[in-house]
This record gives C-alpha cells, sequence and structure tokens, in this order.
C-alpha cells in the first residue's frame, strides 16, 4: 500500500485518521481520547452526552418539568453538563496526542447554545467541531469566537457552496476541513436530497471530485476532505491517496469503532455486530427529523414500517371516491374513506390494529391500543430534543411548535436511542440501533475471529496495515 503519511488537523500534524461521532453517547470522552491517544482525531458525541456525578456515577437524565419548555431547559442543562464531562474525559485519555474534536447535529434543540456552553466550560479542551444534519451557516463564527476548527458534514459540492457564499468565505482560516459523508453508506442521518435516488447509490470519488474543484474555487485546495461512509480497508482507498483530484485527505471510522473496549455501547450491542448479514442496515425515512437515516433492520423497524403500511387516505366530506364512512376516535367523528381502503381498514381490525391515529397528510395510521398509547405518552412527554420534530410537533420558536398535527409515523428518538445506548440485550430488537451500511464485514472480518474485540490502539494498528 502507498505511503500513509500525516496531515495538519486542527492547527496539529497527525494520522489522517478519524473517529465519527456517534450520539447519543455512543463515542464518548473514553473512545474519542483512546483514538486520539493513537495520534489520530478522536470525536466526541456532544449530543446530549452522559455527565457524571462527584463519584463518578452516570447521572441519569430524567425530566421534572410541566412543560415541553421547561423540560427543554432540563435537557439543554444535561447537554451543557455532559459535554464538558466528556471533553475532559477525552483531553485526560488523549495525554496530550492526536486531536479532539465534538460533534453535533444543526438540527439538534438549541445547538448554539449548547455550542457556547461546552466551548467555554472545556476551553482548550476541544480542537474542533463537526456538525451536519441541517445547513449549519453559525458555526463558523461560534468556533472562530472560540478560536477552534469547524468541519462541516456535507454531502455533496452543492451544499458546501451554499454554505461557504452565505457564511464560511468570511471564516476561511478556522474552517479546518470538510466532511464528506456518503448518503448511501454512512451510518446514522444521512444527507440524501430529493434529486437523489436513495435506491441507486453513486461513487463517492467523482462527488469529492466535485466538492474538491468546488473548494480549490474558494482557495481551499490544501483544506482536508474527510472521507466519511463505507470507509473500511484502507487497501480499498489506496487510490485515494496522493491523487491530485482528490488532494488532501483523511479518512473517517463510524463503524469500525463501536466494536473496540473503549466503545461505551453493551456488550450485547457489540456481539450483535458480528453477526450481521449484508443488507441488515436500512436506509429509511422514518426519522422525526426528516431526513434519511441508516440503522440495523430489527423489530423496532419492522413495527415502523407495518405501521405505515396499515394507512389510507381520508376526507372530511364526502369526495369523489371517498364516499365510505368511518367512524374515528372516542366521539365516532365521521371520516370518508375509499371502498377500498375501508376494506382494509376492516382487515387490520379484525387482527387488533383497531386505533386510528391521524396524520398531518389527511391520512390514518392503525394501531393496537397499546401502541397508540405508547405514542400519546411520548408525544406528551416530549422534552424537545429537536429545533424542530415530525413526531412531537415541537419546534424551538416563540410558541413552541411546528403548527402541524404531530406524526405517529414516527418515534421519540431522543427516548430510543437514551434507551439503547443505555441497555441491554433487549433494547437491541425494540429499540433504534444506527450503524454504517458495511457494519456485515465484521462477520467476514478476520481481525475479529473467535469473538476478539480489540483496543483502540490495536484498530489503529490493524487499519495502518491496510486491513
Amino acid at each position: 500500500m502507498k505511503a500513509f503519511n500525516p496531515i495538519v488537523i486542527s492547527g496539529r500534524e497527525v494520522l489522517p485518521l478519524v473517529e465519527g461521532g456517534k450520539g447519543i453517547s455512543v463515542s464518548n470522552g473514553e473512545s474519542s481520547g483512546a483514538w486520539a491517544a493513537t495520534g489520530g482525531v478522536g470525536t466526541f458525541s456532544g449530543v446530549n452526552a452522559d455527565s457524571r456525578d462527584a463519584l463518578g456515577d452516570l447521572v441519569p437524565q430524567l425530566y421534572h418539568g410541566k412543560t415541553r419548555r421547561e423540560r427543554h431547559e432540563e435537557l439543554v442543562d444535561y447537554a451543557i453538563r455532559g459535554g464538558i464531562t466528556q471533553a475532559r474525559l477525552a483531553h485526560e485519555m488523549a495525554g496530550g496526542q492526536g486531536r479532539i474534536h465534538m460533534n453535533v447535529l444543526w438540527e439538534m434543540a438549541a445547538c448554539e447554545r449548547i455550542l457556547h456552553g461546552v466551548l467555554e466550560g472545556a476551553k482548550g479542551l476541544v480542537h474542533g467541531v463537526t456538525c451536519g444534519a441541517g445547513m449549519p451557516y453559525r458555526i463558523a463564527q461560534i468556533c472562530a469566537n472560540y478560536r477552534v476548527s469547524y468541519y462541516p458534514i456535507v454531502s455533496s459540492a452543492r451544499a458546501f457552496r451554499a454554505l461557504w457564499k452565505r457564511a464560511y468565505h468570511k471564516f476561511p482560516e478556522w474552517l479546518g476541513g470538510v466532511v464528506y459523508e456518503d448518503p448511501w453508506l454512512a451510518g446514522g442521518h444521512n444527507g440524501l436530497s430529493n434529486v437523489e435516488d436513495p435506491l441507486k447509490p453513486e461513487s463517492p470519488m467523482p462527488r469529492v471530485i466535485e466538492l474538491r474543484t468546488m473548494m480549490r474555487e474558494c482557495a481551499l485546495g490544501e483544506t482536508p476532505i474527510f472521507m466519511a461512509g463505507g470507509v473500511w480497508f484502507l487497501r480499498e482507498w489506496e487510490d485515494w491517496l496522493d491523487n491530485p483530484d482528490v488532494g488532501p485527505v483523511a479518512f473517517q471510522f463510524g463503524t469500525r469503532p463501536l466494536l473496540t473496549q473503549e466503545s461505551p455501547i453493551s456488550n450485547a450491542w457489540k456481539h450483535r455486530l458480528v453477526h450481521l448479514e449484508e443488507g441488515a442496515v436500512y436506509l429509511n425515512r422514518f426519522s422525526p427529523t426528516g431526513f434519511y437515516s441508516s440503522a440495523v433492520r430489527n423489530d423496532f423497524l419492522n413495527e415502523l414500517t407495518e405501521r405505515s403500511i396499515r394507512q389510507v387516505a381520508y376526507t372530511t366530506e364526502p369526495v369523489g371516491e371517498h364516499g365510505s364512512e368511518l367512524p374515528v376516535g372516542a366521539r365516532g367523528r365521521v371520516v370518508y374513506l375509499a371502498a377500498t381502503d375501508l376494506e382494509h381498514v376492516k382487515a387490520w381490525k379484525a387482527q387488533g390494529f383497531v386505533d386510528a391515529m391521524r396524520t398531518p397528510d389527511s391520512t390514518l395510521v392503525f394501531v393496537t391500543p397499546e401502541k397508540a398509547e405508547e405514542i400519546r405518552n411520548d408525544q406528551i412527554g416530549c422534552m424537545g430534543c429537536l429545533s424542530q420534530c415530525l413526531f412531537s410537533n415541537w419546534a424551538c420558536n416563540e410558541e413552541g411548535t411546528t403548527a402541524k398535527k404531530p406524526d405517529p409515523r414516527s418515534y421519540c428518538i431522543q427516548k430510543t436511542l437514551q434507551s439503547i445506548s443505555h441497555g441491554g440485550e433487549a433494547e437491541l430488537e425494540t429499540q433504534l440501533m444506527f450503524a454504517g451500511h458495511n457494519a456485515y464485514r465484521f462477520k467476514d472480518d478476520p481481525f475479529y475471529a473467535n469473538g476478539f474485540i480489540p483496543t483502540v490502539r490495536q484498530l489503529v494498528d490493524r487499519v495502518l496495515t491496510g486491513d
């Protein structure tokens, strides 16, 4: 394999190997600090990170506020304290080596307040901020204020062009790099646009070359691009090294660091990873963010899929083919369905899916009474974890709402990610398990034979061999 040379990232020459940030509490101070200690770039998640008490015990994120606004303020406080905790831990673990980055989602609630809180409270401990899930125009100014580098996560040259023209051109000296996240292969939330087909993946190199060409037009020819999504063996990316069309490049690993001794996920989760089959990761659009996301297909995702299938359009007055009456809800208010849809509804009700829930799109989904109660309770218990949420209709605005109906086809993302990151074996089927589409490769990679789980240092040493 070609020589794998260090590059400058966040003001220091380091190995161009980056741990991808994974929230909630899936990449933390321990895992990111261990990665930085090998001479690379460790990234802890700043999305509702865990905090510890004076004895070092985990602080449960419990909410006591009676209103969404009050619970939202509790969540912001947890997030700031947790981010500072993880930054300090990462700094200690790194021992002065590598670089420490924090990853945030622009569409998370109060992102700017949380960034200010963590960067102020952990001043000098965080060297860079990666940010995606939205168009983070103001990330540049915030990072410049704290003299840390910023790394927008994009999936196309077009997205970066918009960010550069609107804001980033004012703060070029703090643009540490651009993360190109492959929207078809990366785990978690993906940046597929409306003009891209989720079923027709495109090769990353032409898209990265297009991004580099655009960056050169902005005098950013030497600014690193992080290739994220689908990276497993470095030997498979050898043609990217010293490639003048690609320019300076680093490689970001999101899924492989899950299976390390320092990874905070449960042993049951780690065991599940090494038994995944190809195709086990499902690109779907159930997330309350509205973005596509990639997660392991399990009972949780299967139920969401089936829930959306049990769906019919309705009208409040008889219109055209919508002439068949259906009483809905406790008051039995009549809506009108097509005759064929009414037959579907009768069949679903015979199977126990007797509760009809209205969606913002003038459709009804049919669920069991138990599931209906769970959905309503989750919506009522919303703590405002997103800037705007399809599931609960929360929004970070003066009114505290999107002014749309809550969408029962989605789910409470805060609840499910907290549950799986702090749970055990049972949660692997009942909660959302994000993963990259190459996670099935654990099964056949000889490095993980006989249940071997490496330390982060052992993994990085292995990666540097090309495997």
